[in-house]
């Protein structure tokens, strides 16, 4: 497949997060507090989906290992809004099976591919830990929020979960940099200025003084 495809596929996932980033952050500035739209969610299910694909197109692990342990919370937290029972049946199997259906060819094909992910060749392996680290600390933003709405039977965005998006953003920042990806140095730059904001608006308007 041609570079400008994969990375026309990589740029629309990370403007479709950067989307879902302005629309929360436009609500918050609204309410004055911090709130999470459905939209929030619908955006970033279909990111995901992009962004795993487009993972896999550039031999990327650290991308692929992020977007698929983020990619079904993103699910229940339409669950938990009641937002994903409203789509089609066939589009609900399509986003559960296509992103499993990648994996496990990925890694049962003739070609070997986990030989060729894990090669020097395509990423150092300091790079490779560094973006494995990066992805981790930035889910883990999403396991945190999961847990926190599990308890409450809501969907919520707690100030952990921008604390962990900041710190993540910024590692990720570093990794874009040095493995030379435009579409992870573009994505997080945004980001990272409205996970700053967003911290501001949960200490000023919910934490205790």
């Amino acid at each position: 497949m041609s570079n400008w495809l994969i990375y026309t596929i990589g740029f629309l996932a990370q403007l479709l997060f950067s989307s879902r980033l302005i629309i929360q952050w436009v609500y918050s500035e609204k309410q004055k507090r911090v709130i999470t739209p459905t939209i929030f969610w619908t955006l970033s299910l279909f990111a995901s989906f992009l962004l795993f694909i487009y993972g896999y197109l550039r031999d990327d692990f650290a991308i692929m290992l992020g977007q698929g342990l983020t990619y079904f919370i993103y699910i229940r937290n339409l669950q938990l809004q009641n937002q994903w029972q409203k789509y089609p049946k066939f589009m609900q199997w399509f986003l559960l099976l296509v992103p499993t259906f990648v994996a496990v060819f990925y890694f049962n094909n003739n070609s070997i591919d986990v030989v060729k992910l894990f090669s020097k060749d395509a990423i150092p392996v300091w790079l490779l830990i560094l973006g494995i680290v990066s992805q981790v600390v930035f889910t883990l933003r999403f396991v945190y929020q999961w847990i926190y709405s599990e308890k409450r039977k809501e969907s919520t965005l707690p100030f952990g979960f921008w604390l962990l998006s900041l710190i993540g953003s910024l590692l990720i920042l570093i990794y874009a940099v040095f493995r030379r990806d435009p579409v992870l140095f573009i994505g997080h730059i945004l980001g990272a200025i409205i996970y700053i904001r967003n911290l501001i608006l949960t200490r000023k308007y919910v934490l205790p003084s």
